[in-house]
């Protein structure tokens, strides 16, 4: 009995939301479900089979049932993703007689996003080829959408990218960092990645929110493409909304461990070496090496 009265007494604790945690869900006189992660890294992989068919999902896919898995694909992708969409706009809604409201939007959001997914697959295309090219080691482009951790973390960013973009929340935050948990490759969905874009092995990229990269870049391992110490408000909070990650144009390569923070510009056709820590512009075609920094700032 004992025993019984002190798990009540926790029971009671966890569920009177002393601790403050209630103040972080904006809804408590009204009945708002969640996005489900679950559900959510279920429809990204059936958006997968859809970008990659035969790759991912169903192997034996023939000119005659494509069309058929494809359909069937996008037909259940779209109830349940503007199911988890609407949950989210109704989180994130502060009016509860907006529902209808909420409703609508996620349907047209949906209708939006299934549109933009043929542009989306030529993208990715292009990032397969980029890292069948540059890398030697790949035996042939299926291989890297097998594979490559690389082109899985950039296939959850460019479909969260999207969805950012419209203005959804919290589920493109979702998708991208299941990426990040299985990966290791931390991509924002509010950053802005050009074409043909190449991560080589990935445990430990970094790329911030306000990053904005060009086409034809490369990274390698533990590039961190972040901002420096947060700016703060007159009353000691961090500012949001500034642009305050790197600018990485063209055709630029970044060896691993380099760091680059804050709004700086890499000029086109640069490369940056491996282990450097940079935090101010560099010219186009420059050539950075480690090495060269130390020297530089011993002389200083």
């Amino acid at each position: 009995m004992a025993e019984k009265n002190e798990l009540a007494s926790v029971v009671n604790l966890l569920s009177s939301n002393k601790c403050g945690l209630s103040s972080f869900h904006r809804r408590p006189s009204h009945a708002v479900t969640l996005p489900s992660r679950n559900i959510i890294i279920g429809i990204m992989e059936e958006l997968r089979s859809v970008l990659f068919p035969g790759y991912h999902g169903i192997s034996e896919l023939s000119t005659e049932s494509i069309r058929f898995h494809i359909g069937a694909s996008l037909d259940r992708v779209q109830r349940a993703l503007q199911e988890q969409i609407q949950s989210g706009l109704c989180f994130s809604c502060n009016k509860a007689q907006d529902c209808a409201k909420c409703s609508a939007r996620a349907l047209l959001l949906t209708k939006k996003i299934i549109k933009k997914l043929p542009a989306i697959q030529k993208m990715l295309a292009k990032d397969v080829l980029a890292a069948y090219e540059d890398d030697p080691a790949a035996t042939s482009p299926d291989e890297t959408i097998f594979c490559y951790p690389g082109i899985l973390a950039i296939t959850n960013y460019r479909l969260a990218h999207e969805l950012h973009l419209l203005g959804v929340p919290l589920i493109p935050r979702i998708i991208t960092e299941h990426a990040h948990s299985i990966t290791g490759i931390d991509i924002h969905p509010g950053a802005t990645i050009g074409e043909s874009f190449f991560i080589d092995h990935g445990t430990g990229v970094v790329i911030g929110e306000t990053t904005i990269i060009g086409q034809r870049v490369r990274i390698y391992q533990g590039v961190t493409l972040g901002a420096k110490s947060l700016q703060l408000d007159v009353s000691g909070k961090p500012v949001k909304g500034i642009k305050r990650h790197p600018i990485i144009e063209d055709d630029v390569i970044i060896y691993s461990g380099a760091t680059i923070i804050g709004r700086v510009v890499i000029g086109k056709g640069s490369i940056i070496g491996g282990n450097v820590w940079l935090t101010h512009s560099v010219a186009p075609k420059s050539l950075l090496k480690q090495t060269e920094f130390s020297q530089q700032r011993f002389e200083v």
